[in-house]
Formats: C-alpha cells, structure tokens, sequence
C-alpha cells in the first residue's frame, strides 16, 4: 500500500492543477463519518458537496450496487434498460408528470435542459432563442453550463462564451419581466442557489415566475442539482412553493455517490428531443440506476425528508444563535439542511480551523461557510459539528 506522501506525490505529477486539494486522503466513510489515511475521524458537514444525502455507504445503496455489479455494469442506450425503467417511474411519481432523460452529471443534465428548451422553441418559430438566468447562479462549466452560470469568475477566461444568456438579479421578479423580449424562450434558476451562497428564492418569486412564465408562454427551468433529492426537506425544492416547473434538473444525491444527472420534462416539452436529437453512451445505466432505485427508495420509505425537516430547522436555529454570538456574522440561509453562514471577511480559515478539528465544511463566494449534512444526520451530531464550528468562529 502505498505512503500519504507517494500518493500526494503521484497526485503532483500525475493529475491536472484544477482543484485546490487539501492533503488528507480519506479510506472509509459510514454514515456522517470520514476516517483518513492516518485514522483520523471527521464529521461531514459537506456529503461530498451534496452527493450523500444518505451518509456514506448506506447499506440499501452498497447492497443494490454489489447485487448489480455482480449482473451486468453497463449496456447503452440503444437496448431498454430494467433499472432505468424504474428509476425514472420513481421520480416522477415524487414529482410531476413528464418523461426523464438520464445522462451523468449535473452539468449534463443542464446542458440537456438548455438544448431541449431550444429545441422546444425552435419548433414554435424562435429563431434565435435566449434565456435568462440570475446573478451567482450556478449551472456547471460545459460551455453552454458555464455561459448560462451568472458568476463572472467562473466565465472568465473561456470567452467567446455561448451566446443566447442574459443574467438578471435573483429573488427580483420585475427584473425578469424587464429582461423579457420576443426571443426569450425560458426562465432557468435554482430554487436555493447553492455554489452562489446558499440564497433562498422566496415564494412570492418562484410563484411569481411561474405564473408569469406561463402567462408569456415561456418556459420554468429549475435547477435542482444540489437542492433536490431532499436537501430541502421536500424531495425537490419548488415543492415548497406548490409549483411545476417545465423542465427541473437533477443529480448529485440522485444515486447515493454513483455518478448520474437527469433531466424531468413535461409530457409537451419532452416531445421535443426524438431520437437522434441528444444521446449519451453512459447515462443511465444499469449500475447507476439500481443504485438510483435504491436512493430514492429509501429516501421515500425511511423517513429521510421528515429528519431533514426536523433536524434542519434545529441546524438553523443553532446557526442564528451564532449570529447573536458572533458580530462578524452578517446573515443566516437556508432550508431543511441546506444552510449557509455569511460573514463579514473570508471564511477559508474557518474551513481549515475546523478540518483540524475534525469538522469538514467549505466557504462558497470567499465569504459564505456552507453545510450541507447527510441527511440521515443526528441531533447529537448536529451538537458535535457546531461545537467545532463554534470554538472555529470563537477564533475570529
């Protein structure tokens, strides 16, 4: 087996410079814990940056995996495939009616939102179709991802981007009716944008816009990669508001750790992507999907969206306590267990004072302190990860 440092020395000379990587290597990981090279524990506050909402290696996700692996990994997409069958019934039945694309990441899956909604409009005679996106939205960084992502530095350098994007103030719905014009074609935001600084659309806005783009026959994408899958406390979080988007965007926690992405569309819109249209080799396969089926079976069956309510609202009340604490605090965000710190200076070392500590959290947009727990997570454990966070703060 080879040392910490031969594999932080292969890392060096082997893999490309495009993470900033901290020098732990993690072995194992149960439930809300991590367990490095060295033995160290962790509490993870991150689930891979929304990725086990279950905890790691939830035993109902490992056994569906091992059972598959043993039956058959992979066969493409021209053969009808069991598991996929499945999953998509699944979701659907958590959401809306509509029909599901399956392909493998969150920037896929948006990328495949964005084509259909072009695709959609194409055939109702818009020649040059533009949708609008928010300010600190986040979508991924495939070009058109990154081109529809309303955050400069993640756009910089790639120019000329895609065009066809025009980017308006979040939670502002008089700022989308002002951007409106005879070319757009649809609305595409995040209900709680994560990657942005964990800012929460109101009611009033995501009831407004769906409404509205309604009203102008324009369609509501939402993008649900982080938020979905009951990061919220609701299996997605438009739920919240009572609302049907047109198209809604998956992935992250859709397979418990197994790389996938989705798209749902409404039975209208979805007829627009035929056969030929848009395609993928890996999306949606057997070992995936049964991994899929699981996750959202589980999320259903086990009372996961109730201990995310119950356990979130206790995870924010603590968290606003802080603010009274802590001046440097300058607000509190979030729902269900998705929850965001702002401050009022960069937060890294906080981050890094509670790693040492054995707290694992991250700061998005320099100044926000982001945690998104398993939601499987305890009161107890709650208590443990923000007495870290408290003695990290108490530093400032």
């Amino acid at each position: 087996m080879l040392s910490k440092e031969e594999v932080i020395h292969l890392t060096d000379k082997y893999l490309i410079s495009t993470y900033n990587r901290l020098p732990i290597i993690f072995q194992k990981g149960q439930g809300c814990r991590l367990w490095d090279s060295e033995g160290k524990e962790y509490l993870d506050f991150l689930s891979g940056l929304g990725v086990n909402n279950l905890g790691h290696c939830h035993p109902a996700v490992v056994k569906a995996i091992k059972e598959q692996a043993e039956k058959l990994l992979h066969v493409s997409n021209l053969f009808i495939i069991q598991q996929q069958a499945r999953l998509a019934e699944l979701v659907v039945q958590q959401a809306f009616p509509g029909k599901m694309f399956f392909c493998n990441s969150g920037a896929e899956a948006n990328e495949a939102a964005i084509k259909l909604a072009r695709l959609y409009a194409k055939s109702r005679g818009c020649a040059k179709p533009e949708i609008i996106t928010a300010h600190r939205s986040f979508h991924g960084r495939t070009m058109a991802t990154l081109s529809a992502t309303g955050q400069e530095k993640v756009r910089k350098g790639f120019e000329p981007l895609l065009s066809g994007f025009t980017y308006v103030p979040f939670n502002d719905l008089q700022a989308v009716k002002d951007a409106v014009t005879d070319s757009t074609i649809a609305v595409m935001i995040e209900p709680i944008q994560g990657e942005g600084g964990v800012h929460v659309g109101t009611t009033e806005y995501l009831g407004g816009l769906r409404e509205y783009c309604t009203r102008q026959g324009i369609l509501l994408i939402l993008d649900e990669v982080q938020a979905g899958l009951g990061r919220t406390g609701r299996f997605f979080g438009f739920q919240h508001t009572e609302i049907e988007p047109d198209i809604v965007s998956m992935a992250k926690a859709l397979s418990g750790g197994v790389p996938i992405g989705a798209i749902l569309a409404g039975n209208e819109v979805a007829r627009s992507f035929m056969p030929g249209t848009h395609a993928t080799t890996f999306g949606g396969n057997p070992l995936s999907c049964a991994a899929g089926v699981a996750t959202v079976e589980t999320i259903v069956r086990e009372g996961i969206l109730e201990n995310c309510r119950k356990i979130g609202a206790y995870f924010g009340e603590r968290l606003k306590d802080f603010q009274q604490k802590y001046p440097f605090i300058q607000e509190v965000r979030g729902r269900g267990l998705m929850w965001g710190i702002e401050l009022d200076r960069d937060g890294s070392g906080v981050v890094q004072d509670c790693l040492q500590k054995g707290l694992i959290i991250n700061c998005t947009m320099n100044t926000v302190l982001r945690f998104l727990p398993p939601l499987i997570i305890s009161r107890d454990e709650v208590d443990r990860g923000l007495s870290i966070l408290d003695r990290a703060l108490a530093r400032l």
